[in-house]
């Protein structure tokens, strides 16, 4: 390998620099952690529905408390009494996780899903704190309101999703990070901004957080989980 490394070398002129070094490097990101955005298209009748059924349901039945800081979740029997708009919803992201799912030679499958489902209304300041979701192969959100972020971005309430390495590629030189996609959330975190319709799939083992909605609106979404 040292040969190799030389014989390259000698062929190469002093000024070739940076361009011919690249050349011969093969960068392979490997571990990739899938995080799928999928935007519902036409998806203003079934918000709507969505939103009259959620916002009844938070008149009626008290919330519970979970990871939420603040604001109303519901209990985790959503497609129970969530009708047909949270059938279609969930028919709908499990044909995506289908779409994203394979056993490890790499064939598709097309697993039983199960799921467990749960509302959430946040009003201004209300969030969530960073958790997993045990017990189940893939998670994800739905958004039923986004409260006006997709308007306005710095109404906050983003989906935030902590580097699952943790904060070990940042604890010796904080200011550094390597050359590639991805390099600069190493040891921090990626954001998600909200908008009606959008549907986000995650592995359950991602630890992520809902930052401090900052409107005056009502933002409701629905959160899932699919296991087997």
């Amino acid at each position: 390998m040292t040969d190799a490394i030389s014989r390259t070398a000698q062929t190469q002129s002093p000024g070739d620099g940076s361009a011919a070094r690249q050349a011969q490097v093969q960068l392979r990101l490997m571990f990739p952690t899938p995080v799928a955005l999928f935007q519902l298209p036409n998806a203003e009748p079934l918000n709507a529905d969505l939103r009259r059924i959620v916002l009844e349901r938070e008149r009626t039945h008290a919330g519970s408390q979970h990871s939420n800081l603040g604001g109303w979740q519901s209990s985790w029997d959503f497609p129970e009494w969530g009708g047909k708009p949270a059938a279609a919803l969930l028919k709908g992201a499990k044909r995506l996780a289908d779409d994203l799912t394979c056993d490890r030679s790499g064939q598709k499958v097309r697993p039983d899903w199960k799921a467990n489902a749960w509302a959430n209304v946040n009003r201004s300041g209300h969030g969530n704190e960073f958790h997993t979701h045990p017990g189940c192969f893939w998670s994800g959100v739905y958004y039923v309101d986004d409260g006006g972020i997709g308007a306005d971005p710095a109404l906050g309430g983003e989906f935030e999703i902590q580097d699952p390495r943790g904060v070990a590629p940042a604890m010796y030189a904080p200011r550094l990070t390597v050359a590639a996609t991805g390099g600069a959330a190493m040891g921090a975190s990626e954001t998600v901004s909200p908008r009606s319709g959008l549907l986000v799939l995650f592995p359950s083992w991602l630890s992520h957080a809902v930052r401090p909605y900052r409107g005056t609106a009502t933002r409701i979404s629905i959160a899932f989980n699919l296991s087997l």
